[in-house]
Formats: C-alpha cells, structure tokens, sequence
C-alpha cells in the first residue's frame, strides 16, 4: 500500500450511530444496511457510499459516534427525517485497499514513516467503491494533525 497525503472536502448524508468501538464491525454495516433502504428519499446523490467514525484515542475510550451515508457534491440545506448532513474538511493521509483491516494499519505505519501524527479528534473516513468483479475497493483516510 502506498499512502498520499490530501486535503479533503467530504459532504456526507447519512444516519448517525453509536456503540462500542468493539461492536463497529457488526452495527457499522448494519446501520449501512438501513440507510441504504432509505437511500431513495434523497435527492441528490452524488458519490459513493461512506463511513466516518470518531477515533479511539485510548483504551478507556471504549464507545463511539460513526455514521454512514453516501457523499453528495454540495452543500444540503435539509435533508430526509432521521438523516443529518456533515462537512468534513481536514488535511488527510489516504491509502486504498481491499482489506480494510490491514489498510488501516499500513496506512498507520505509512503515517509513522512521514512523521504525520493522527489527529484524534477529527473523523475518520472511509469510502467504497464496487468493483466490476463483484468486490470492493476501500479507500480510507485518517486525518492528520498540522500537515
């Protein structure tokens, strides 16, 4: 995995969950699932479907906030019962991949290497693009501080 460093733009809309970081890999998709049977009652969409999740900043930090949408193009002025609509504009480490887990921790080990340190306290995103053989490719940005 190459890493690349990018300032982003996401404007995402989509329905906001909250767990336990250890239960994200089950309520993540689920939630997902939900918005996507909802998907209809928008009227714009632009971008794939995406991920964001607040950061775990260490071990006592063990509940989070996460949504999941897709992204649109521009900014929303309302948006469906239930939905809530987020900018997120940050400087970004970003690497792509199939395997989401172990993307996340080159993509860390890329970050050490450039001497980037996260930023905890800014969301990070995920987007997912279908491929043509039926699989998935993961495109996953951390932020990162003062770049």
């Amino acid at each position: 995995m190459t890493g690349e460093k990018r300032k982003e733009t996401f404007r995402i809309v989509g329905l906001k969950g909250k767990g336990n970081f250890a239960d994200f890999s089950t309520e993540v998709p689920s939630l997902a699932q939900r918005f996507m049977e909802r998907i209809d009652e928008l009227q714009a969409v632009t971008g794939p479907e995406v991920a964001i999740y607040e950061p775990k900043r260490d071990r006592d930090h063990v509940e989070g906030i996460y949504y999941v949408g897709v992204i649109v193009n521009d900014p929303l002025t309302s948006v469906p019962d239930g939905m809530t609509y987020l900018e997120l504009n940050e400087e970004y480490a970003m690497g792509k991949g199939h395997d989401i887990e172990n993307l996340h921790k080159d993509l860390m080990n890329w970050m050490d290497d450039q001497g980037y340190q996260r930023k905890t306290e800014a969301y990070i995103v995920e987007t997912y693009h279908p491929m043509e053989d039926g699989g998935e490719e993961v495109v996953v940005y951390l932020p990162i501080e003062g770049a």
